[in-house]
């Protein structure tokens, strides 16, 4: 069993409020979701209307299906017009890791 894990830190546009913020952040969330099959939630930064950091996971029999996910789901954020991506940090868990 593998398992990826992907942490967007996120710059929203023009918010100006924490209710803004949950127009441009659910979309995300649940378009991941929808698109790719993984978990996805706001993770950090609940108290930030500028700032979001989503979490993303995806478990699989195949590392290589686990590393194709993550490299579609990093894509695609990377092209939302309504963000601007700070950081992506990502992590691989296997059989082997203790």
């Amino acid at each position: 069993m593998y398992i990826g894990t992907l942490s967007f830190d996120l710059l929203l546009g023009d918010v100006r409020s924490l209710k803004e913020k949950r127009s441009v952040v659910r979309p995300i969330v649940a378009e991941l979701h929808r698109r790719y099959a993984v978990s996805a939630a706001e993770v950090g930064d609940q108290d930030l209307h500028r700032r979001a950091l989503i979490g993303l996971a995806v478990v699989s029999g195949d590392a290589g299906h686990v590393t194709d996910v993550l490299d579609r789901c990093e894509r695609w954020v990377a092209t939302r017009p309504e963000i601007e991506l700070l950081s992506v940090r990502r992590r691989y868990h296997g059989d082997d890791d203790d």
